[in-house]
């Protein structure tokens, strides 16, 4: 959906060590690996320039055009970067920036809404914008041979838009939804008064998304004439990556920009902040733990000491920092440091988790320890190397996505100022210890710092409700066949199966593992994804529920031969990142891939069973239980089992009390030694690599590896379908009502009818231009979102529905969906709906190779479901063939609109 970037650290959640650990903490929706390329103005313009694959020039009205190519994946991405946001608008009117972004695919002179929804849709790509508070973007991933037809797009919407009162009134409603569904966010709550409190006198101090108040007193005209102001070539950077030609790509930018006339543009705001003086913020939370935060004002980007935070942050963060150390030595549930960077400030953040009922104070008291002893003697001088050869290596390693590649362009020529991403590198390069050390001193003073409580609150357990009745006679008829402008008239007409790039080697080792190794020369890192095929609710013993969790949380204590610590000095010694687990992985240099191999086969085969270790984490999920126990979410997610399954089906198992209390360290063993098993796992390997060579040293450090006594069964069983039902989940901090809408199916992933129920799901809730997006959003503003999607596994099926929605909005919002599955069983869909259900499906199969997460990923999720490497073709094959009377079939057979068991989460009963 249409996305804006806000956001907050998210405490962790039932996984709180391992998503710690493997995913770094998250500010703003983006993990601090991937801050750092935070939002800048421009600096200057280039005159045209062309070194390799890269084209850079200034058209005549203005406009700065980038176009790298890589032939990674036949697929490419634009992306439009305006040079405002939401410190452009006034502190009346906050969020007009992001409602103009909402409002720009409302279409306009030349592309109607309706023809915008169908050709985005119909190009099979990703398709999105986002609103910062100095840039906004709106970008396309999409097939080669689309890129025409996204430039049509980003010019007629450049040029020109439609912004009446109707359209107004219809998307204020979606923004609305997406509004309460932050604010039923606490941890959002207290992330407005912290950018309050940092930024004071100055735009920073809202954020970019805006309030429901200031949306309801803004008109149409109001955001038209913000648009006519700011939207103009002079005043934005267009960034082409992917598998393009520079010239011809070039070529058609200056036909379609070129005669779109340049403007003055209005005055920017200054920024003039204000000291910041301590003060504490104390909220409630329906989280299941409780968390402290610690926040500082920082340099921004456009600050000389941009690069001197960026890796202050990093190793303030670091696995191997005291923060972090926090989690694994029992202070709290886990600690670490984040951060949040724009062109004039930015702020730095550190997180101390703490139980439900627990005392806060000791877990703030160290985190003060911790700070101030940095400022006092400064950071360890090996965590900064390792802080800039983590920071560089990504700066290097954007040419592994096609998108990333795109936006490291973009964020360094919009966001910095500078002539490349490249260019970053030097700064990083320059930063010296001394650096750090002073800046820290500058920088984490305590009179400076905002302090949040976040304390946990129950809201009650979920009650049934009565149900619902036969649905209103709400209209869902569309307003008939879309006729495409001539540029797009005939782009979608033929349904080609894709033709696959990739080409990986199969192999099974002696041990009985499976290696899957698919040759890319993108980048000169390698990346390696795993998964053991286990499932902990069939594997773990009676009464020793919670057993997996723990055994997870000790692969971060390290392995038998390196502790934790000296594991991860290990691996930032070589650029790399790793990790252990029932999923595992290593990204390393080329030149290092054997050294990291060596690290992730020791770590992954012999994990620590430290006695001290194992009392921590088993101390830590006794305090944390409770908590989540108690939280909306888990008692909402029960609930929904519950009502779903049989009585003594295993998806119900969780752990309890007593079922921790009754974990021995003997427990965890054997746990590990049924579950680790080398025939029951998975490794896909891609890079600038050859298979073979990767096979034998595959073998060289995995071949030892042996399996004990038969196969386990790791696959849920076959259940009965479900009764139909009602319930409701208080939540007393929500906001906004959270609404699932769930049925078993008599269906499996290996059943041929899964195809014509795919294809009809597309229909029904795939993209823009889908029934239920129109019916509920676009038609009558109900909510932000909506999707369903159907899970299909070996023995079962599921399908569900999910949204989110004002209380008194829940009934209707509901009742549009079950008309909608009801219209897909009266009658066949039409063929230029399935037609466009194809044509998305098709297209967007060449997205599962435009990046190296996306092959490795696409290949490992194919060998855990036992798919042939091939079954995208043989899918793309099946879709082309379907009929709209086969799809309407399978939703008689399959779908009961009368089946749900709607759960909702949220302040008051439906």
């Amino acid at each position: 959906m249409l996305m804006q970037s806000t956001g907050i650290m998210n405490p962790p959640g039932p996984s709180w060590r391992a998503r710690l650990a493997r995913s770094g903490r998250c500010l703003a929706g983006r993990c601090v690996a991937g801050l750092w390329l935070a939002a800048a103005s421009i600096t200057g313009v280039q005159a045209q320039d062309q070194s390799d694959d890269v084209l850079r020039t200034t058209l005549d009205n203005g406009l700065e055009v980038v176009i790298v190519h890589s032939d990674l994946a036949p697929v490419v991405t634009t992306q439009v970067n305006y040079h405002v946001g939401a410190s452009e608008a006034s502190s009346d009117f906050p969020g007009t920036a992001h409602a103009v972004e909402h409002m720009m695919f409302r279409g306009g002179p030349g592309l109607s809404k309706d023809q915008l929804s169908v050709i985005s849709a119909n190009m099979g790509g990703n398709m999105n914008a986002f609103t910062e508070n100095d840039r906004t973007q709106y970008h396309f991933t999409v097939p080669a041979e689309d890129l025409d037809v996204a430039l049509h797009i980003e010019a007629s919407r450049m040029k020109a838009i439609d912004m009446s009162e109707a359209d107004w009134a219809q998307e204020r409603g979606a923004i609305e939804q997406e509004v309460s569904g932050n604010l039923s966010n606490p941890a959002f709550r207290f992330y407005t008064q912290l950018v309050e409190e940092l930024y004071r006198g100055t735009p920073y101090a809202w954020t970019p998304l805006g309030t429901r108040d200031s949306f309801d007193n803004t008109t149409a005209a109001r955001l038209k004439a913000f648009h006519d102001q700011w939207y103009v070539p002079n005043n934005a950077t267009l960034v082409i990556a992917g598998d393009v030609d520079p010239q011809q790509a070039l070529a058609r930018v200056k036909t379609l920009f070129g005669d779109i006339p340049e403007k003055t543009l209005p005055g920017r705001p200054d920024f003039d902040f204000e000291p910041v003086r301590a003060r504490t913020i104390e909220l409630p939370t329906n989280s299941p733990y409780g968390s402290i935060y610690m926040g500082w004002r920082t340099p921004g980007l456009q600050d000389d000491d941009f690069a001197t935070t960026q890796v202050l942050l990093d190793v303030l963060g670091s696995e191997r920092g005291e923060l972090a150390a926090m989690g694994y030595d029992g202070t709290a549930l886990a600690g670490g440091m984040g951060g949040q960077l724009q062109p004039h400030a930015g702020l730095a953040m550190a997180v101390g988790v703490f139980p439900q009922g627990a005392d806060p104070a000791p877990v703030r008291a160290r985190m003060r320890h911790i700070i101030a002893d940095v400022v006092k003697n400064g950071v360890d001088p090996s965590l900064v190397a390792a802080a800039k050869r983590r920071i560089i290596a990504e700066v290097d390693a954007s040419r592994e996505s096609v998108s990333g590649l795109a936006s490291a362009w973009s964020d360094a020529l919009i966001k910095r100022g500078l002539d490349s991403p490249q260019q970053m590198k030097a700064q990083y390069e320059a930063v010296t210890v001394e650096d750090v050390n002073a800046l820290a001193q500058r920088l984490l003073k305590p009179e400076h710092a905002i302090t949040a409580v976040l304390t946990p609150e129950t809201s009650g357990e979920p009650t049934s409700s009565e149900g619902y009745g036969k649905p209103e006679d709400l209209t869902t008829t569309p307003s008939g066949p879309v006729t495409l402008p001539s540029w797009a008239a005939h782009a979608f007409d033929n349904l080609d199966i894709p033709v696959s790039t990739l080409d990986p080697k199969d192999y099974r080792l002696d041990n009985g593992l499976r290696l899957i190794v698919q040759p890319e020369t993108a980048s000169d890192r390698v990346m390696v994804s795993g998964a053991i095929q286990t499932n902990a609710d069939l594997q773990t013993p009676p009464g020793k529920e919670g057993v997996a969790d723990i055994l997870e949380g000790l692969y971060g204590y390290g392995s038998q031969s390196l502790d934790r610590r000296a594991l991860r000095a290990a691996v930032d010694a070589l650029g790399a990142e790793e990790s252990a687990g029932t999923r595992f992985g290593l990204v390393v240099p080329k030149a290092h891939f054997d050294e990291g191999l060596a690290l992730l086969a020791d770590h992954q085969l012999n994990p620590v069973f430290s006695k001290d270790a194992f009392d921590t984490l088993k101390q830590q999920s006794a305090q944390a239980l409770p908590g989540r126990l108690k939280s909306p979410g888990f008692q909402n997610a029960q609930a929904m089992l519950a009502a779903l399954l049989p009585k003594d089906d295993p998806m119900q198992r969780h752990a309890t009390p007593e079922s921790i209390k009754g974990i021995t360290l003997d427990d965890v063993k054997q746990y590990f030694a049924r579950i680790s098993r080398p025939d029951m796992t998975t490794m896909v390997v891609v890079g600038d690599v050859d298979p073979d060579k990767v096979r034998d040293q595959v073998a060289r450090y995995f071949g030892d590896w042996q399996a004990q006594g038969p196969k386990p069964e790791v696959d849920y069983p076959a259940v009965p379908l479900n009764a139909a039902g009602a319930y409701h989940t208080p939540d007393s901090a929500a906001s906004q009502s959270q609404v699932s809408m769930s049925q078993m199916m008599d269906i499996d992933r290996d059943s041929e009818d899964r195809f014509a129920l795919f294809l009809g799901n597309q229909v029904l809730s795939g993209d823009f231009a889908s029934r239920l997006h129109q019916a509920l959003r676009e038609q009558r503003g109900l909510v932000y979102g909506v999707s369903s999607n159907l899970s299909l596994e070996a023995h079962r099926g599921r399908f569900n529905v999910s949204f989110g929605s004002d209380p008194d909005n829940v009934q209707k919002a509901r009742e549009l969906v079950i008309r909608n599955l009801e219209r897909m069983q009266d009658e066949p869909v039409s063929d230029s709906d399935l037609h466009r259900a194809k044509s998305i499906l098709l297209r967007a199969m060449p997205m599962q190779s435009a990046s190296y997460g996306a092959i490795s990923g696409s290949l490992l999720n194919l060998a855990l479901a036992d798919k042939p490497l091939d079954a995208t073709t043989k899918a793309a094959q099946k879709f082309v063939k379907l009929t709209p009377d086969e799809v309407q079939k399978a939703f008689r057979a399959y779908i009961r609109p009368d089946g749900f068991v709607t759960g909702v989460r949220g302040p008051d009963t439906p």
